[in-house]
């Protein structure tokens, strides 16, 4: 195959791209920290907040306002309702300080999405909430190297054949680059498509899977800087098309 090898790249945004993980981590410290206490002995707070995202993702989705609204749920289920007002205000806040932190990317990105940007179409597929992630994109700096930008509700293989089904793109000619393996990489994989895990510092307890094995499809990088040189091994090996 030629340097189109793959006919797009497609891209994961938060902790791929730019950081977002720390943040919410931050504040599951801070949330720990406001709720030890109000919690009886030998209740687990982190386990019972993650718990409580688990049991609402159907219903909140993914993203800052589901995780500020399972806070707040959990805050008052673990104090048996004797949480003050004054936590559940500064849990508020946390949330709000969360949906307003500026985006900031991780190094080397745009120098890397520039370079693949000159030798394949570009595509960016996330989940979460639809307002906030669209802030986000547009308030990057990136969005004008992405030929397609898609904001999903969950990152599966339904989803992800359907988005490439409505770009006109084949599974197989496609590699995802992400930090979640359950999200980014396996689905990919299983629809016969490449993909680069690139893992970040943090990763959501939700967001865990077993990792497949390296392969001529499925490659472990430290960094995206790393991600030029892979794709053109990858081109390499393949051979002309």
């Amino acid at each position: 195959m030629s340097m189109a090898t793959f006919d797009c790249l497609a891209f994961d945004a938060d902790d791929t791209l730019w950081h977002s993980e720390d943040g919410f981590h931050a504040t599951e410290m801070a949330f720990y920290e406001l709720l030890a206490p109000f919690a009886p002995t030998g209740i687990d707070i982190k386990a019972a907040l993650t718990a409580t995202e688990r049991a609402n993702l159907h219903t909140y989705g993914y993203g800052v306002k589901a995780f500020g609204l399972s806070m707040v749920e959990a805050a008052i289920t673990i104090s048996q309702g004797q949480v003050s007002t004054d936590v559940l205000a500064q849990l508020i806040h946390l949330t709000r300080d969360l949906l307003l932190a500026p985006v900031r990317l991780l190094d080397g990105v745009p120098e890397v999405l520039q370079e693949l940007a000159q030798h394949h179409r570009l595509i960016l597929i996330t989940k979460g909430d639809l307002v906030h992630q669209t802030r986000k994109v547009t308030s990057s700096g990136l969005d004008h190297l992405f030929d397609h930008v898609e904001i999903v509700l969950e990152k599966d293989v339904a989803t992800y054949t359907k988005v490439f089904r409505d770009i006109s793109v084949q599974p197989e000619r496609v590699c995802m680059v992400g930090n979640s393996v359950k999200s980014d990489i396996l689905p990919i994989l299983e629809l016969g498509g490449h993909a680069v895990h690139i893992p970040y510092q943090f990763l959501w307890e939700l967001e865990k899977a077993e990792h497949p094995p390296v392969s001529q499809r499925f490659g472990e990088l430290k960094s995206i800087n790393e991600l030029p040189e892979w794709i053109h091994g990858i081109v390499s090996q393949t051979g002309k098309a």
